[in-house]
C-alpha cells in the first residue's frame, strides 16, 4: 500500500532540496513524479527553488479552491503517475490533505509532503495540522539555530525586527524574512509564547 508522508522542519531545514532530490531519483529510474505547489506560495513563481540553487518547474500549481485529485488528473492520468511531491505543504487545505490520503491509499500513488509544522506565532498551519493527524509517516527534518541548538520555531522579521503578530501567511523574501530559532532564542528575540484562543 502506498503512503502519505509528511516531512516537516523549521525554515532552512533543506525541505525543498530533499524534495527535488527524491523527485529526481524517480525520474532517473524512468518513473513519473508530479511536483505540486500551492499557489499561495508565490516566491519562485511556477517553480520550487532550494537555497542550494537547485530548482524545477512545478507540474501542478494548486489553488486553495482546487481539488488535488482533479488537478493531478488534468495534468496526467493517475495510473501514469508514480509519486506525488508537494512543496510548501503547510499551505494545503485540510480537504486537499484528505485527497492526498485518498491518492495514496485508494489509488496507490505515494504522496510525499514537505513543509512547515508551525507559523511564526508557533501555531499550526491548517494543512500541517491535518497532515499530523492522518499521515502514515511523519519525519522531522532538522536545522540549527544561530546559537547552534536545534531550531524548532520560525521567527518572522519585518524591517529587520522580530514580530509576534500579523497575518499567518507572509511569503519569505516578498513580505517578510524568517529565521529558524531554538526555543530559548525564540523567547529571547520574539517574546513569550501565547496559546491560541478557541
Amino acid at each position: 500500500m502506498a503512503k502519505l508522508y509528511f516531512r516537516y522542519g523549521a525554515m532552512n531545514s533543506s525541505k525543498t532540496a530533499l524534495l527535488l532530490t527524491a523527485a529526481y531519483n524517480y525520474q532517473e529510474r524512468d518513473q513519473y513524479p508530479v511536483v505540486v505547489k500551492p499557489g499561495v506560495d508565490t516566491k519562485a513563481g511556477r517553480a520550487v527553488h532550494s537555497r542550494l540553487g537547485v530548482s524545477r518547474d512545478v507540474d501542478v500549481l494548486l489553488g486553495a479552491e482546487d481539488s488535488l485529485i482533479a488537478a493531478l488528473e488534468a495534468h496526467r492520468p493517475l495510473d501514469q503517475i508514480d509519486a506525488v511531491f508537494v512543496d510548501e505543504a503547510q499551505f494545503l487545505t485540510p480537504a486537499q490533505v484528505d485527497e492526498a490520503f485518498t491518492v495514496a491509499v485508494v489509488l496507490g500513488v505515494p504522496v510525499l509532503c514537505y513543509g512547515l509544522r508551525g507559523d511564526f506565532m508557533t501555531r499550526s498551519f491548517p494543512g500541517s495540522l491535518r497532515l499530523m493527524e492522518i499521515a502514515h509517516s511523519i519525519e522531522e527534518l532538522k536545522t540549527i539555530c544561530r546559537c547552534g541548538s536545534k531550531a524548532i520555531f520560525n521567527a518572522r522579521l519585518v524591517g529587520g525586527e522580530f514580530v509576534s503578530q500579523g497575518a499567518q501567511v507572509a511569503i519569505d523574501g516578498e513580505q517578510a524574512s524568517y529565521e529558524s530559532l531554538c526555543g530559548k532564542c525564540y523567547l529571547d528575540k520574539v517574546g513569550p509564547l501565547t496559546a491560541s484562543t478557541p
